[in-house]
């Protein structure tokens, strides 16, 4: 794709539904009681990858293609078959580690795979945890990386101090929690989003929150929860930097999730003198809710690190343009679980925007941008990590020239992204 500085931007963004939420809505629904209807499901390469494993193990999903909507019938807490094949899991780490937890609470044989990238992620994080509770998990390089063998069942709660904070670990667990004999409790080093404690007690499972801990009691059964998801804040932030960086900007994006543990991002903006307004705020589906408004600001750096970053890990690459705008040296610490993403994401930031004069370093846990920096075009290979490739395309509409973007694979999460980014370059 081919990208470059409009004169101007102004844009009314729908972005697609939440990536979390809506991952969450077919696994969690899948052992629910009864039908259930999820509104606004993000139509992605994931979360595809997520309805094919449910399907593969006897859940009934209609999700026509290329359809919002989608019809879960529910097998019950203990009605999933033993799948025929390997479950393919695509690129979804997601899919991967709450299906983890899922099956390792069921008598079944299953087996989990996903592409190259996948396959080199840690799933030991998983595969600990749900061994302590008793069930038989193995895996490839030293019970590391997948494919992830599980034979399930008969597991015991625990008590699991979590070495970072993951709200993929946490739901794992929390899943496996369901079927478990007794309490099981996780406790995070800080709290990371918490769209399966939202969506479980809805379901009426015994969860409580205290602080860093999350707590759940086995269920004898969930009930089905229909939703609308939200709009996805990590899809919105492309627009909210975007919108803060450019020289003659106003950018409204409709319908955004604003759970507070997902907002670090907003919170990092206004740190760094961004003008943007929240308006309509709402609550949807337990989730709240709001339409943001982003204008042409003037940026001041800002150190961004400990609790703010699990609130806003996947946006973190984000920072560094806006970095590339900001007074002084802009910091982003604390956060080495970048090095562990679809791509190792500290050198890819370093490596997309070096290459288009940013002034940025590498640290073991995260990058320090010099700012302000002028950005020019460049040929950029994105390496199949849709979070680079929208950085990529960010940067581009930046600089100065025709930035040629490669390997972009945003529609992973998001794939209307290029059309959406044609439309607002020639509002």
């Amino acid at each position: 794709m081919i990208v470059n500085r409009p004169a101007r931007l102004r844009a009314n963004v729908h972005v697609p539904g939440d990536k979390s939420i809506s991952h969450r809505s077919l696994i969690f629904n899948a052992v629910a009681d009864g039908r259930a209807t999820v509104e606004q499901l993000l139509d992605s390469e994931d979360v595809r990858s997520t309805a094919a494993c449910l399907s593969a193990l006897g859940v009934e999903i209609e999700w026509p293609e290329g359809s919002p909507v989608a019809h879960v019938t529910g097998k019950g807490l203990h009605g999933l078959y033993e799948s025929e094949d390997v479950l393919d899991c695509g690129n979804s780490g997601t899919t991967m580690r709450l299906l983890t937890g899922l099956l390792s609470a069921h008598p079944l044989l299953s087996v989990l795979t996903g592409d190259t990238s996948l396959r080199s992620r840690p799933m030991a994080r998983v595969i600990s945890p749900m061994r302590k509770m008793g069930a038989h998990v193995h895996a490839r390089t030293g019970d590391t990386l997948a494919p992830i063998v599980i034979k399930g069942g008969g597991l015991s709660g625990i008590d699991y101090t979590s070495p970072v904070a993951s709200a993929q670990v946490k739901s794992a667990i929390l899943l496996a929690g369901l079927y478990a004999e007794g309490t099981t409790t996780v406790t995070e080093p800080e709290r990371s989003r918490d769209h399966t404690e939202r969506m479980l007690q809805a379901m009426g499972a015994g969860l409580t929150v205290d602080g860093r801990a999350v707590r759940i009691v086995p269920a004898t059964r969930l009930s089905p929860i229909s939703l609308r998801v939200p709009g996805d804040i990590s899809s919105a932030a492309p627009w909210l930097v975007l919108g803060a960086c450019h020289p003659d900007a106003e950018v409204v994006i409709h319908g955004v999730n604003t759970n507070p543990t997902r907002t670090g991002l907003l919170d990092i903006l206004h740190a760094m003198g961004a003008e943007i307004e929240l308006l309509e705020q709402r609550t949807t589906g337990g989730e709240p809710v709001a339409d943001l408004v982003v204008r042409t600001s003037r940026l001041d750096a800002a150190t961004v690190g400990g609790a703010l970053v699990p609130r806003a890990i996947d946006e973190l690459p984000l920072v560094a343009i806006l970095g590339c705008f900001a007074e002084g040296d802009t910091v982003v610490k604390d956060a080495a679980e970048l090095r562990t993403k679809e791509s190792d994401r500290v050198e890819a930031v370093v490596r997309t925007l070096g290459r288009m004069g940013a002034r940025i370093t590498p640290r073991d846990d995260g990058f320090v941008v010099h700012g302000p920096a002028s950005l020019h075009a460049a040929r950029v290979d994105a390496g199949g990590d849709h979070r680079i490739g929208m950085l990529a395309a960010v940067a581009g509409c930046l600089a100065q020239g025709d930035t040629r973007v490669g390997n972009d694979a945003v529609a992973v999460s998001y794939p209307e992204f290029w059309r959406h980014l044609r439309e607002a370059a020639q509002g």
